[in-house]
């Protein structure tokens, strides 16, 4: 079923030699930048959330272990749960001056938004 999947093929065209075998280009890996050249946005968010504020740090570029230990430092620095995915940290309630503030600390290119 594996072999099948014919999405990943969109726009390849057919081939009649019997021994082609179609190889998917696989991506480079994604490095983390360095702190100063990180330019992150620290936002409020409250859609979808049932009216609870959550801070959100956007902006990231970096592999999802050093995101993780960034969201754990943040998490742990303000004493509030959150979680780290798609390039995003998402820490309880309204930290963000503080996150910011961190941030800035941690030599990272950070702004306040809204």
């Amino acid at each position: 079923m594996a072999e099948n999947d014919w999405k990943k093929r969109l726009g390849v065209v057919y081939s009649t030699n019997p021994d082609f075998a179609y190889t998917e280009a696989e991506s480079a890996p994604v490095q983390t930048l360095e702190a100063a050249r990180q330019r992150l946005v620290v936002t409020i968010d409250r859609s979808g959330r049932a009216g609870k504020q959550v801070t959100l740090v956007k902006g990231f570029v970096g592999t999802q272990e050093d995101l993780a230990a960034l969201a754990k430092t943040l998490k742990t620095r303000c004493g509030v749960g959150g979680t780290a995915k798609d390039g995003e940290i998402t820490v309880q309630g309204d930290w963000r001056d503080k996150v910011t503030d961190l941030l800035r600390e941690m030599g990272y290119n950070a702004k306040r938004g809204n």
